[in-house]
């Protein structure tokens, strides 16, 4: 049985979030706005489906996938770009790769107790978000 990610997990750190947005190309005003902000990522899995949201007064993300499946995604919002993406489990890791015109881009996702890590990669940038669960 693959882990649960379920939950409401609350951002207690977030280094080099201005490297990986800059790698991106997200626009030097959401940059600035974005760097402040403290959001929640929402997950809802049931087996291999899920929809992952992330949640801030300035702006909020959706993404719904099932594991092995490639689709395309368009991050309103943040880039605004098509990619192709698939997510895949990796032992109790999610891995995501998002192929566009970006290398080297996606993210991964793993649990050690009460925390949610999430590491986003970009050409050479590299962001690590660590979540907390919220009772």
């Amino acid at each position: 049985m693959p882990v649960d990610f379920s939950g409401t997990w609350n951002m207690v750190s977030n280094d080099n979030f201005e490297g990986w947005m800059l790698a991106v190309g997200i626009d030097f005003p959401t940059r600035k706005i974005a760097r402040l902000l403290r959001p929640q990522r929402v997950i809802e899995q049931s087996g291999d489906v899920f929809t992952m949201r992330t949640v801030s007064p300035f702006r909020s993300y959706s993404c719904s996938f099932k594991m092995g499946e490639e689709f395309e995604e368009f991050t309103k919002g943040l880039d605004n770009r098509r990619i192709k993406t698939v997510v895949n489990w990796d032992g109790d890791r999610i891995v995501c790769v998002q192929k566009g015109e970006k290398e080297n881009r996606g993210w991964t996702h793993w649990i050690e107790g009460d925390r949610l890590y999430m590491e986003l990669r970009c050409e050479d940038q590299v962001c690590r978000q660590v979540y907390r669960k919220r009772c």
